[in-house]
């Protein structure tokens, strides 16, 4: 049965979709709870209800199997009619549920992340984390508060650079996709200002103010994409 620790949990089910050979890993609120200790601090907590996770598409029917033998309960008509990318499940004892994003990840924006599923052992990799929270439109708070615990633990670094947000990831999606381009750098602005009411400490929100720069200057400086630059010319004036 699910653990009544969310935390816990999450740790459970990447272990044990791993000795059954299924790849999972964290994302969301979650998975950046377990990678910064910046999250517990007074102005960054929040509540975190649900456990997100990526997975590849050509698992989903043993994925499915999987998670009810952990003693979920299955979407059945959510699963059955969009199961090849993506699956709802609920843990009606903890009043949870656990959503699993196949092969890609499609909300305001849509990344493939096929490729970064194996990266890092837990959660997807902290660029893709630090994505996934730029990508929205409609920024609520706790987009923020994960953005901001994301960049107080983590400098922005290129890969191969330790235990970095991989800037050059971030770059790159917005190099290559106008839409993206104008959420990230829409987003970091906006991030920079909720920064300055929060609640961190001087010394914190500097640091943090200069990695939001540092990420913000390099999307700027990079050569940008045909595809990108045609986009560019229509603005706004398109969804």
């Amino acid at each position: 049965m699910p653990l009544p620790d969310i935390l816990d949990e999450a740790r459970r089910i990447v272990d044990l979709g791993r000795e059954r050979d299924l790849t999972l890993r964290l994302l969301g609120g979650v998975a950046i709870r377990l990678r910064c200790p910046s999250a517990t601090h007074h102005a960054l907590s929040r509540r975190y209800a649900d456990i997100d996770l990526a997975g590849l598409g050509k698992e989903s029917v043993r994925l499915q199997r999987f998670f009810v033998e952990l003693g979920y309960v299955a979407r059945d008509v959510f699963n059955a009619m969009y199961g090849y990318e993506r699956l709802v499940f609920n843990d009606l004892t903890h009043a949870r549920r656990v959503d699993i994003f196949l092969d890609h990840f499609k909300m305001c924006h849509t990344f493939d992340f096929r490729d970064r599923l194996r990266l890092d052992r837990l959660t997807l990799p902290l660029a893709d984390l630090l994505a996934t929270k730029l990508q929205v439109v409609e920024v609520t708070q706790r987009e923020y508060l994960d953005s901001i615990a994301l960049l107080c633990d983590h400098d922005v670094g290129d890969a191969q650079e330790g235990d970095k947000i991989d800037a050059s990831y971030v770059v790159k999606l917005a190099s290559e996709d106008w839409g993206i381009y104008k959420t990230f750098t829409t987003n970091l602005e906006r991030l920079r200002a909720f920064l300055d009411e929060s609640g961190l400490d001087k010394d914190v929100k500097a640091e943090v103010r200069d990695r939001v720069s540092a990420l913000r200057e390099r999307i700027e400086r990079s050569p940008k994409s045909m595809r990108w630059k045609m986009r560019a010319r229509i603005g706004e004036r398109a969804r």
